[in-house]
């Protein structure tokens, strides 16, 4: 049952790639950190501690700095580069595209602050698009975890995988309730077993949807909530065999509906069994200030709304 998954308390999930890069690097000395005037925001100040001589301080110079960790790995160098989310993707975007996805350089894009939960940094800074962006991108891996402890895994898990990654995380504290699961990249992850619906979310989404599914459940509904966590490549069995099985499904992502988690599981829907779908994110639009918890109420992100999605979609099949 939902209601028995359990938070052991809070932590911001950039937190997590911050641990997770210092456990990293101790097991392998090819790995090196690049930052764009963010270390403390990145969480990286125990890398600089442990490995002053693998830390390079790009300064705001956001595309020199992914071209500089696409020659590193030339030199069989693994360069993880960190800054906030919209500048990993929007701002360098000619970068990845042709010196690493391209060429196809084992680059590791760590981006922080992303999605509306960044908060009272505004628009400017809330990218809502970033997922769409990089998953587009031949060759480029997109991984977007839930929780700190998953954020560590994941980091854990790219340093051991061989090509482009863009690993997307966020500031908030935020619930942790993976600290028992495996993480495997492009493994969805079943945090519950259900017949009616079928709720696919990513991020800090996953939390919101387990939220729901509490609610659905004391209603009666069987719900099956799944944590994609890799958005690319995509666990397409998983979708598969879920939705088969539930006949409608929801999406929810903190990210515009065009271009993220929701088109990614239609395409595979349309092409192997269509059903009913309602999207849970943005809906083409940009963000603005605020605190996490007011933002994600305005934008329709928030646990009721996705109680509402499961609701209006199971009324389709």
């Amino acid at each position: 049952m939902l209601k028995d998954i359990q938070s052991i308390g809070q932590k911001d999930t950039r937190s997590g790639f911050g641990d997770g890069i210092v456990e990293a690097a101790r097991a392998n000395s090819n790995i090196v950190a690049l930052t764009a005037d963010l270390a403390g925001s990145l969480k990286l100040n125990q890398f600089m501690k442990e490995f002053p001589e693998r830390f390079i301080q790009c300064g705001i110079a956001e595309a020199n700095m992914i071209g500089i960790a696409a020659g590193l790995t030339i030199g069989g160098k693994i360069p993880f580069t960190t800054t906030f989310a919209n500048f990993s993707t929007g701002r360098v975007y000619d970068q990845i595209r042709q010196s690493v996805c391209y060429s196809g350089k084992n680059v590791k894009i760590c981006a922080s602050h992303a999605g509306l939960t960044l908060g009272e940094d505004g628009a400017t800074h809330q990218i809502l698009e970033d997922i769409g962006m990089m998953k587009m991108l031949p060759g480029m891996t997109v991984v977007v975890p839930c929780d700190y402890a998953q954020t560590k895994a994941a980091t854990l898990a790219v340093a051991n995988h061989m090509g482009p990654v863009y690993l997307r995380f966020g500031r908030p504290s935020w619930p942790i309730f993976t600290t028992d699961r495996p993480f495997e990249l492009g493994k969805a992850q079943f945090f519950s077993e259900g017949t009616d619906v079928s709720i696919f979310a990513c991020g800090h989404m996953v939390w919101k949807a387990i939220e729901a599914g509490v609610i659905l459940e004391e209603k009666g509904i069987s719900v099956e909530v799944i944590n994609i966590h890799t958005i690319k490549p995509l666990d397409t069995e998983a979708v598969i065999k879920s939705i088969q099985k539930t006949k409608c499904a929801v999406t929810v992502e903190e990210h515009n509906i065009i271009g993220g988690l929701g088109d990614s599981i239609a395409q595979v829907a349309a092409k192997n069994f269509p059903i009913p779908i309602e999207y849970v994110g943005t809906k083409d639009t940009f963000g603005e200030s605020g605190t996490p918890t007011q933002l994600l109420k305005k934008y329709g992100l928030d646990t009721p709304n996705i109680v509402e999605a499961v609701e209006k979609v199971m009324k389709r099949k």
